[in-house]
């Protein structure tokens, strides 16, 4: 399943944060712990912000802690989350964020 962000919206894909303790023990990514407010845009819409930015699927992104709309998505079996975020001043009026394809 493909999800396509409509206007000026970006799908992202938070990145995972190993962390090393001082005593070089790796906690995995399944330790409770706050994910990274970085990600990687994996789709774009075609808003006007978007394309005055530069912004392309690939680039690296930070956003703030409780921005966007997370979406969980069924790729291959697994479960995958992402991040739908604004770009832009003002929100859109409307609450339709992405197509699913």
């Amino acid at each position: 399943m493909k999800i396509k962000p409509l206007g000026n919206r970006v799908l992202v894909k938070q990145l995972s944060s190993e962390e090393v303790t001082k005593s070089g023990i790796v906690l995995p990514e399944t330790a409770e712990k706050e994910k990274k407010a970085q990600g990687k845009i994996v789709a774009i819409g075609n808003g006007e912000e978007i394309a005055k930015l530069g912004l392309k699927e690939g680039d690296t992104v930070v956003f703030g802690k409780y921005s966007g709309d997370e979406v969980e998505v069924d790729e291959d079996g697994k479960k995958v989350e992402y991040k739908v975020l604004y770009v832009g001043k003002e929100k859109d009026e409307s609450d339709v964020l992405a197509i699913v394809e």
